[in-house]
């Protein structure tokens, strides 16, 4: 699947459909970061400069003419940002055509070279929204200098609630019939949005071979699965898919073979590694949400940036057994906690051991050495683990994209779900980020895209 994408935070594009619903044509300049990944290119949404009112010269239902001076500056914002900039319009009235006129194509050829050569890159880029409904339509095209025009296909939008949309035009298949039931419970549309979102799993584990399995069954057809391990004795009775004859088999595969025999037109790349090497990391660069179902603290630093960095949504998890000295388990605890831009970051919310993950990403000599004068926590520990609450988070954390994208919960939506299973208690939270810290939208990380070094972090690998 090679497809161009953009992602707006859900704020921006309350802003432009806002715009979208006004009378008159209206214009302006879209900043976003642009990312170029093997699935295709993604646009990364970061603000937005309307046409100043003193801009237009004309200014009719169907019908534009605007000055230099109503978007020179935003050309030298977009600089500033290292962002490309691309040419936003609107066609007016519920239910217009998105499209493109002969007099937009006219624009597009003035325009080009002018955003370009501002911009100081050669990428021009082109936007059009009309109301539909509550929502909008939309059509844009890509325009590289000296390369054909590519369309852009989706429009991707992430915050309290995620709404996937197709360029107006693009024809949309109906459902597999084997989804029925769930099209009777959410509509064909929700269906196809899961069809078509590129979903990121890290660990493919007891919880994460569960997402999986759920995520195949509710009719995702896009992975990208992230394990280093094999599959060991002891993880045959919680790995789903797994028989005793596939130990010593990657995890990854493991996972990518059941989801064949859920769906063989299933798509799933495999990468027997960890999201601590930041290639294997950047490789979730092109997903449209990512699961978490690592007890990994060093991995949860990189998944926690994703959100901000990429505007790439993320589903943690973690399951916590305990139990007294003589093996009476007594205390079975899950999280579910969704990250998005504009709420707090895993280490905001103290769900990272930073300690921990400091050591997780030494040498073992420097581990050992550490270890033994008292600076680092001991490794390597065997958790307990039983599949059915395994399960149960994973199916929280399935359960919680499904309302993302339906809108059957509660608003605000909350942003972690905490299960208390030895006592039948469900709760749930909110956090907002701390100031200045990277996830906090004032400190202009927000759609940032692909920095040198990645997510601004420090790789060893």
């Amino acid at each position: 699947m090679n497809t161009s994408t953009l992602v707006l935070p859900a704020p921006l594009y309350e802003q432009l459909r806002a715009v979208a619903a006004e009378p008159l044509e209206t214009a302006g300049v879209l900043l976003a970061s642009l990312v170029s990944t093997d699935q295709g290119v993604r646009l990364l949404g970061r603000e937005y400069h309307p046409v100043p009112q003193q801009a237009y010269r004309i200014r009719e239902v169907d019908r534009l003419g605007i000055s230099s001076d109503g978007y020179v500056h935003a050309l030298s914002r977009a600089e500033q940002l290292g962002a490309v900039a691309i040419w936003f319009h609107t066609h007016p009235g519920d239910g217009s055509w998105p499209g493109p006129s002969r007099w937009d194509d006219k624009v597009d050829v003035d325009l080009a070279e002018t955003f370009r050569v501002r911009t100081n890159n050669d990428f021009y880029g082109t936007l059009i929204f009309s109301p539909t409904g509550s929502e909008v339509a939309f059509t844009g095209r890509i325009l590289f200098a000296d390369a054909a025009p590519e369309r852009l296909e989706r429009l991707w939008v992430v915050g309290e609630r995620f709404k996937l949309f197709h360029a107006s035009g693009k024809a949309l298949g109906e459902p597999l019939a084997i989804y029925d039931r769930n099209v009777r419970a959410f509509g064909a549309p929700i269906q196809r949005a899961l069809s078509d979102l590129r979903v990121g799993v890290v660990g493919c584990g007891g919880t994460g071979s569960s997402v999986i399995e759920q995520l195949g069954r509710v009719g995702v057809r896009h992975f990208v699965l992230i394990d280093p391990e094999e599959l060991s004795d002891s993880n045959v009775t919680r790995v789903y898919g797994s028989t005793p004859q596939d130990v010593g088999m990657p995890k990854v595969d493991i996972a990518a073979k059941n989801l064949k025999r859920i769906s063989p037109d299933i798509e799933a790349e495999m990468i027997q590694s960890t999201c601590n090497v930041a290639a294997t990391a950047k490789r979730l660069a092109g997903c449209d949400v990512v699961f978490g179902c690592t007890d990994d603290n060093a991995g949860r630093l990189v998944l926690s940036r994703l959100p901000y960095y990429m505007l790439t949504p993320v589903f943690d998890m973690g399951v916590l057994l305990s139990a007294t000295d003589d093996g009476l388990l007594q205390g079975i605890d899950g999280r579910v906690t969704t990250v998005v831009p504009g709420s707090a970051c895993l280490i905001c919310r103290n769900r990272i051991d930073v300690k921990r993950a400091g050591a997780e990403l030494m040498t073992p000599a420097e581990r050992k050495r550490l270890e033994k004068e008292g600076y680092a926590p001991q490794l390597g520990r065997t958790e307990l683990a039983v599949v059915t609450f395994t399960t149960a988070v994973a199916a929280a954390a399935v359960s919680e994209l499904l309302e993302r994208l339906v809108g059957f919960g509660p608003s605000p939506a909350p942003t972690e779900l905490l299960l208390r299973l030895h006592e039948r208690e469900l709760s749930t939270n909110a956090a907002a980020p701390r100031a200045q810290h990277y996830c906090d939208p004032a400190n202009g990380k927000l759609g940032i895209g692909m920095v040198e070094p990645f997510l601004d972090m420090a790789w060893t690998v």
